[in-house]
């Protein structure tokens, strides 16, 4: 006769559709439950992603397979099971078993549950966080400094258009051609500033949505570099073919796309440091629960445009976006 463990129990009933299952799925902290051997018996979506390891394949595994940090995490966890007093603990770097790092702030609690107790394990990752934080700063920062040069582009292009003009009716009243030569460069000059006026303010164009295939964004870029180049530069793709389409203006997305891979060829064909085998990888990725804006999605589509060149300046890397 088989016994249910109040373990098992435990592990059942999280995995079965309730309230309480609910609320842990959709919450943003990472959550991992530990049974007193400290084996996982349920980690929420949000460990998951935290982790990059599934409910299913971390079941009952030790959570130093998982986390490789004896000090940081595992005395901690042995403490807690042992006295029952709560631990809390900020600003850590821990190692994940695939050797990428991540610094949280973390909380282990014991609890009781049919007379045998556990661990609930929260985790909040400070990197992401940070990286919210730091893009509405950056985001907030362009808008309003893309407001002062548009505001001055609209104070500079009145003048201009009057200066223009006039220099037309002057044309018109020039007797000689050498003469008209001279207004011919005050127009075209007018015209050339009004132009790089626009750029500057990027002057707004309603996107025209559609259903877009994002691998068919990066034929056509890998398309266009592949002729650009002619073999001075290996371009590789790796893609995630079970990306579903996504809502968006193509022409504006292959030239978005299009601009990175060119900063990515000028990194690596001006580069004062030779590389002798420059390559550029296009990747995509689905991404679980990842914060755009001020937006928390379940999933979304990656783009990664990834070289082998020296990197971004760390002194301009703030300002790479302003105009």
């Amino acid at each position: 006769m088989n016994t249910v463990t109040p373990s098992h129990r435990l592990a059942l009933e999280l995995n079965t559709e309730n309230l309480n299952t609910s609320l842990l799925d959709n919450l943003t902290t990472a959550v991992v439950l530990l049974n007193k051997d400290l084996k996982v018996i349920y980690i929420n979506p949000a460990a998951e992603a935290l982790l990059e390891t599934s409910d299913k394949h971390s079941h009952n595994l030790y959570i130093g397979e998982i986390l490789l940090n004896e000090k940081q995490i595992i005395k901690p966890l042995k403490s807690v099971m042992d006295n029952g007093i709560t631990y809390i603990s900020r600003k850590v770097r821990l190692l994940k078993n695939n050797t990428s790092s991540m610094t949280v702030d973390y909380s282990a609690s014991r609890i009781l549950y049919q007379n045998e107790t556990f661990i609930m394990l929260e985790l909040q990752e400070l990197d992401r966080s940070y990286n919210i934080s730091r893009k509405e700063m950056l985001i907030s920062n362009h808008e309003t400094t893309l407001g002062l040069v548009r505001g001055l582009g609209h104070e500079i292009k009145n003048p201009l258009g009057g200066i223009r003009g006039a220099a037309q009716l002057l044309a018109d009243e020039l007797p000689s051609k050498e003469l008209k030569d001279y207004t011919n460069v005050i127009i075209e000059e007018a015209d050339r500033l009004v132009g790089l006026i626009d750029r500057l303010t990027g002057q707004y164009k309603k996107p025209a949505l559609q259903k877009i295939n994002i691998h068919e964004i990066l034929e056509r870029v890998y398309n266009l570099v592949i002729a650009e180049t002619r073999g001075s530069i290996t371009l590789s793709k790796d893609y995630d073919p079970s990306i579903p389409e996504i809502t968006g203006d193509l022409g504006q997305l292959i030239q978005a796309v299009l601009n990175i891979v060119r900063n990515a060829m000028h990194a690596l064909t001006e580069s004062e440091k030779e590389i002798s085998n420059p390559e550029i990888i296009l990747r995509t990725r689905t991404v679980n629960h990842s914060t755009i804006g001020s937006m928390m999605h379940k999933l979304v589509a990656k783009i990664e445009i990834i070289d082998n060149g020296p990197g971004i300046d760390p002194d301009i890397i703030e300002n790479i976006f302003y105009p």
